[in-house]
């Protein structure tokens, strides 16, 4: 975590970035925010010559392909005015996906009893990589059931937040099965938020196909 991130006005991440993605951060949170939407990642790469990825969803954790055209459009302007980076790039807007990266407290808690695997920036007893289950989450860190043990360690570790680096779930069955039924049910909430009419199971499976990465 940097100075220059940790000051970005109802910033509630936890991982976050450094350089030119803590710059395009600062950018494009507020304007996310402002349009009903957080930032998830910014992630500038040399994919495709160079790429800047900025990952966002909604407050119920839904994205959708009309939703990565709305922030595209939005933050463009914004990016376009404070101009962070000194060359050509291609702007890509995704939505988190199922194996989603883990930024926020309570990301941790949403997805408790899923495989996660988790980075730190210091070594955390004796390692800096830690793999398994989250098993729970306090206020100061979240605690990983090992799937794999080595002999001289417990079946769970404690890693606090303020060292964790990156940190993002494994793709399992379950997680797709769980990932997807969230999904659903976000998306039911929010139709009935809107006053829109339910949808029927098989419109509802369709949409899970081609609505989530």
């Amino acid at each position: 975590m940097t100075a220059e991130t940790s000051g970005i006005a109802g910033d509630d991440r936890i991982v976050r970035e450094s350089g030119i993605d803590a710059r395009v951060a600062s950018i494009v949170a507020p304007v996310l925010r402002g349009i009903g939407f957080r930032l998830v990642r910014v992630r500038l790469s040399g994919q495709n010559g160079l790429t800047l990825q900025i990952m966002a969803e909604r407050e119920d954790g839904t994205m959708t392909v009309e939703d990565c055209e709305e922030v595209s459009r939005a933050v463009s302007p914004a990016l376009d005015v404070d101009d962070p980076i000194d060359r050509a790039y291609h702007l890509e807007v995704s939505s988190p996906g199922i194996d989603r990266p883990l930024v926020r407290k309570a990301d941790f808690v949403t997805w408790r009893g899923h495989l996660a695997r988790i980075e730190t920036s210091i070594l955390v007893a004796g390692r800096k990589r830690f793999r398994g289950k989250i098993a729970e989450t306090t206020e100061d860190g979240v605690a990983i059931e090992r799937d794999k043990p080595a002999d001289d360690e417990g079946p769970t570790a404690f890693v606090p937040f303020d060292t964790i680096a990156d940190a993002r779930l494994i793709l399992t069955d379950d997680l797709i099965r769980d990932a997807l039924s969230k999904d659903n049910q976000a998306r039911k909430e929010a139709r009935k938020r809107r006053g829109e009419p339910e949808e029927d199971d098989a419109d509802e499976g369709a949409e899970d196909e081609t609505g989530t990465d």
